[in-house]
């Protein structure tokens, strides 16, 4: 499985920006999609899971702000941020895992996904 992330780039605080990810290769939907973002000196963190039944999970920090959605048949996936605040500044990355359907164990913890694309950077000023 290849991901590719894209869409990062600077935007005001208060702005909105998309993210995209590409999925390909061993790809099914039985993946479960995520977005995770790591700050400087900060752990990474998960911040939205999608299933390909549209089942969503978000981190409290993004909640009501940051919107996940996919599509099964082009395999890709997109991060609707609004709102952004100048501590969204972050490199964001999208992951895939397989075999966990808890979402709100599996958004904790990123050493149980197993595919990771590199990563995209996002930069809110203030």
């Amino acid at each position: 499985v290849q991901l590719q992330a894209s869409g990062g780039g600077l935007v005001q605080s208060g702005g909105s920006l998309k993210l995209s990810c590409q999925a390909s290769g061993w790809f099914t939907k039985d993946y479960v999609l995520g977005w995770f973002r790591q700050a400087p000196e900060k752990e990474r963190e998960g911040i939205a899971v999608i299933t390909s039944d549209g089942n969503t999970s978000y981190a409290d920090s993004v909640k009501g702000r940051f919107t996940v959605s996919r599509d099964n048949v082009m395999r890709w996936m997109d991060l609707q941020a609004n709102n952004m605040k100048t501590e969204d500044t972050a490199v964001y990355y999208c992951a895939a895992a397989i075999g966990e359907t808890n979402l709100e164990y599996l958004i904790k913890r990123p050493e149980l996904w197993g595919y990771w694309g590199r990563g995209t950077l996002v930069t809110v000023s203030s």
